[in-house]
């Protein structure tokens, strides 16, 4: 079957495309490598949304969350009625491998076959991609670049390497479940714009000795039962039983390659595409999403974002002589 929209992504705005697109009568195919919105799946168990319900709402169904600001076991309950309620045409568990074109129309390869599309939207997000250190010993399976849950932290010597929210509130979800935990920080400071009711905690932790963090301190290299620490004053040997590199995440520029779709050369690597139409140089393909800012990882996010469906919908069918209908 010939569709006239792929969407790559299964997560919020992938589904939004999904809806702009059965609202506007457009045949789509959502693809999804994972489970459904795979990366609020891999957000940590006990995480509490920065943004609050309604701005996470798509497709005008209602979000009820206990609290101002939802959980993740929350949003990913919601996201499940979105896909039920909107009877969503999803692929999940079919990852995307490349991309063909020929005469207009697109072919998209998957573990699970091809797929043909006169247009393509890609929607990845970057939380599936981890920064990595590329350091000696980062593939031992003691190092996680996903935070899931403190428990199996409990009296362990966990390194925590980062400064930003994440490392932040997992040094502290795991130093008050028994973890005896030490901070790798590159900067000289505890990062500036951690939540302010975060920040006071963190720092007041280490000021105490109840976790110990080195500052202007890169990890060099992991070994099984230890680490190497590059700090001010020359290497540093400590033994550690998990690391966890709370690095930050990226889009996945591998994608893009296979893909076709060309990033700018400067700094923030965005994939190349028409602001106001978001089309990429490849005619009839898309990018929405936080994948949009490219490494500025820290400007796009759901709720500013949610408008990207709609410019992209009102552009295919601008191209096909048709006009939305809401």
């Amino acid at each position: 079957m010939e569709y006239d929209l792929v969407i790559i992504g299964g997560g919020p705005i992938g589904l939004n495309c999904a809806i702009e697109a059965k609202k506007a009568g457009l045949s789509y195919v959502v693809l999804e490598k994972g489970v459904l919105v795979n990366s609020l799946y891999n957000f940590p168990t006990n995480m509490t949304f920065f943004s609050t319900s309604n701005l996470l709402e798509i497709g005008g169904v209602p979000f009820i969350a206990h609290n101002d600001k939802p959980t993740r076991r929350e949003a990913l309950e919601y996201f499940r009625r979105v896909q039920e309620s909107w009877d969503l045409n999803i692929k999940l568990y079919t990852e995307v491998k490349s991309m063909s074109e020929y005469d207009g129309v697109y072919q998209v390869l998957t573990t699970k076959g091809t797929f043909t599309a006169s247009h393509v939207i890609v929607a990845t997000g970057f939380y599936d991609t981890p920064r990595l250190l590329h350091i000696p010993g980062e593939e031992l399976k003691k190092v996680k670049h996903f935070y899931d849950d403190p428990h199996p932290y409990v009296d362990q010597k966990v390194l925590v390497i980062g400064a930003a929210n994440s490392a932040c509130d997992v040094a502290l979800e795991t130093y008050y479940k028994g973890a005896e935990v030490t901070m790798a920080i590159r900067e000289g400071e505890i990062y500036p714009k951690v939540k302010y009711w975060i920040r006071p905690n963190i720092e007041n932790r280490i000021k105490e000795g109840s976790i110990k963090a080195y500052f202007n301190t890169t990890v060099k290299e992991i070994r099984p039962h230890e680490v190497v620490l590059q700090t001010p004053d020359g290497d540093i040997t400590i033994e550690n039983d998990f690391v966890l590199a709370m690095t930050g995440y990226m889009p996945n520029y591998q994608l893009f390659e296979s893909l076709g779709i060309p990033v700018t050369e400067d700094e923030f690597k965005i994939p190349v595409h028409d602001e106001q139409t978001l089309e990429t140089p490849l005619k009839g393909v898309y990018v929405a999403g936080v994948i949009n800012s490219g490494l500025q990882t820290s400007k796009l996010f759901i709720e500013n974002t949610r408008v990207h469906s709609e410019m992209i919908i009102q552009s295919i069918l601008a191209g096909k002589g048709e006009v939305a209908v809401h």
